[in-house]
């Protein structure tokens, strides 16, 4: 028998931010959206983060953060990742991140950032969008 694997999607906070309202609510729109999803909780490290989405062969990361450490936290993340072979996973980020420290975030493999008041319909299509295909996969 074999049946396609959903994608999975790992959503963090990196960092000291313990407000997240916003990554429970994008968390919870893109389960419900069908896709499987991994909420890490508040306060993560980079290598806890890179680890879990080892652990969970992650497909998609988002990362929220609302503290401005976006330029400090988001590159320690990637670099995590490349330490342990993820270099394929698909990053998007969320919160408060200026404009200007957008392109910044580009270079270091970020293809989305949503900002406050972004629509979870917006997100949902653009991961449908960006993140990789799945074929069928085997199942037990």
């Amino acid at each position: 028998m074999t049946q396609e694997r959903k994608l999975k999607i790992i959503i963090a906070k990196p960092g000291l931010d313990g407000h997240d309202r916003g990554a429970k609510v994008v968390a919870r729109a893109l389960r419900d959206a069908g896709f499987e999803v991994v909420y890490t909780g508040i306060r993560q490290t980079p290598e806890m983060i890179a680890e879990t989405a080892l652990q969970e062969d992650a497909d998609v990361i988002g990362l929220s953060i609302l503290s401005g450490a976006h330029l400090e936290l988001f590159p320690r993340v990637v670099e995590e990742l490349k330490k342990r072979g993820m270099d394929d996973v698909v990053l998007f980020g969320g919160g408060i991140i200026p404009h200007d420290d957008m392109p910044e975030l580009e270079k270091l493999g970020f293809k989305g950032i949503f900002g406050p008041g972004s629509s979870t319909h917006d997100i949902i299509d653009w991961v449908r969008n960006n993140a990789p295909k799945r074929g069928a996969a085997s199942s037990a």
